[in-house]
């Protein structure tokens, strides 16, 4: 089955999947909907989180990659609306610079080590409303 995951600086050696980090672990979320994975990235920009590029992979290939890496997985399913949490960890092992030589993982979290939002929950609903009605 194809499935849509979000990566930052695609197919480079500095490329890195985005997780979400919850306690002590990662998890990768595979969308079965390119709409869906495209809305979700639009929030993490909203969120001034790095652009990422939303790619078409094999959902084996993923699961694969995680259980090497002992990262979790979670399929969103078409339709249902993913937000990324408020939260986003200060320093991601992926840096937008390019400095590393092997892929890495950019996170965010709801918990551990965070930063403040530079938007307001209110302001987040207002973004997912409105993306919800370029449906």
């Amino acid at each position: 089955m194809r499935v849509f995951v979000l990566l930052f600086n695609a197919r480079t050696e500095n490329e890195g999947i985005h997780t979400i980090q919850i306690g002590d672990r990662n998890k990768v979320l595979m969308f079965e909907s390119e709409d869906d994975a495209t809305r979700y990235a639009l929030l993490l920009e909203a969120q001034d989180f790095p652009a990422p590029t939303v790619e078409a992979i094999d959902s084996e290939e993923i699961e694969e990659f995680c259980r090497s890496a002992d990262y979790d997985w979670e399929i969103v399913k078409d339709g249902m609306l993913a937000i990324p949490p408020d939260k986003n960890v200060e320093n991601t092992d992926w840096k937008p610079d390019g400095n590393y030589s092997e892929p890495e993982t950019a996170t965010e979290t709801e918990t551990g080590t965070e930063t403040d939002s530079e938007m307001s929950p209110s302001e987040l609903e207002s973004i997912r409303r409105r993306l919800e009605g370029l449906l």
